[in-house]
């Protein structure tokens, strides 16, 4: 499978991907670290549910993952995230704990809503995480109240909202770059376009066949970004969080990323060749990619091993602790269901 690069209007919409390291050695340890984070705690889930330590509905982040590392290199404290229900590497780049989140995964008390919420229902206030969402869509609108809390409050922080193509169609999104555009709110709009929903392409689900260019009745600027490319993601997102912070509204950006796994765990994926997927994986992982580059910039091997058993031991200690911490006591049944004003 290949990305096509579309021409677009320059003011509007543009391909946008990496020509060369725009990166210090130090910032690409980082982004490496981070990335392999996200892949080995992702695969350790899948062993985790296969196992059926997880339960419930469980979306990988697997083959994704340039997209949040590239974002999130731009993020400064006070900006705020949300996402969907594919959403444990948001979290984990956002600096909540593989620890917590693992617990939640598997229903513990440890976890991030107490072992209440599952894989798609946790959040952290305190760094700024405002949830992984079920409801197709829904994530927009409050990611977007989020925008506008910052904009109130005066504040140059960034609500980004992390969506994917099959929600792109939905009628809250176009309602809530209506209301982004109108405010100018500091709203970074970010589709992951990993190009297959549960079971159906993009080609068969939208009849935008460019959806960076779907906030453009609102005057919208936007880019058509590599999503496999965390250097393209980091450019891409860089020039967005300029833009916002300068007061100048909202952005879109459309990640062109890929899933390897099914839309969730529950899923087959057999919409969709094998050899497509072994494709994309051979020639366009993200993780590899960056380490090649990081080799042709002088980058030591050593580095990467010491970087993959820092990473091997910190999933190895969340996934024993989320076996090992207790599950809720009884009582919690009755706890955070409702807040007297």
């Amino acid at each position: 499978m290949h990305f096509q690069e579309t021409a677009m209007d320059e003011t509007t919409s543009a391909s946008n991907r990496s020509n060369g390291p725009a990166l210090s050695p130090e910032t690409m340890k980082r982004a490496y670290k981070d990335m392999l984070l996200v892949r080995r705690f992702e695969e350790k889930a899948g062993q985790l549910y296969g196992m059926g330590l997880i339960g419930g509905f469980c979306h990988l982040y697997i083959g994704q993952e340039a997209v949040v590392v590239g974002i999130g290199l731009n993020m400064k404290q006070g900006d705020k995230s949300i996402t969907s229900y594919r959403d444990h590497g948001q979290m984990l780049v956002a600096g909540m704990t593989a620890r917590g989140v693992m617990a939640e995964l598997t229903g513990r008390s440890g976890g991030y809503s107490r072992g209440k919420g599952g894989s798609m229902h946790m959040f952290s206030r305190e760094k700024e995480f405002y949830g992984g969402h079920g409801i197709v869509g829904a994530q927009v609108a409050l990611g977007t109240g989020l925008a506008f809390a910052n904009h109130y409050r005066g504040t140059d922080e960034v609500s980004i909202v992390y969506f994917g193509e099959g929600a792109s169609a939905q009628g809250q999104v176009y309602e809530s770059f209506n209301l982004a555009a109108l405010h100018k709110l500091p709203c970074i709009y970010v589709i992951e376009n990993n190009r297959y929903g549960m079971g159906t392409s993009i080609e068969r689900a939208s009849a935008s066949k460019d959806l960076s260019r779907n906030a453009e009745p609102w005057g919208i600027p936007s880019r058509k970004v590599d999503g496999m490319d965390v250097f393209a993601v980091h450019q891409a997102a860089q020039e967005a969080m300029e833009h916002c912070r300068a007061g100048k509204g909202p952005f879109l950006l459309e990640m062109e990323t890929y899933r390897y796994r099914g839309h969730s765990m529950s899923d087959p994926a057999k919409y969709r060749q094998r050899t497509e997927v072994e494709e994309m994986r051979r020639t366009r992982d993200p993780i590899e990619s960056l380490k090649a580059e990081m080799l042709r910039n002088g980058i030591e091997e050593e580095a990467f091993k010491a970087i993959e058993s820092e990473v091997k031991a910190v999933v190895a200690d969340a996934a024993e602790f989320a076996q090992t911490c207790p599950e809720p006591d009884a009582s919690e049944l009755w706890t955070d269901i409702l807040v007297e004003a």
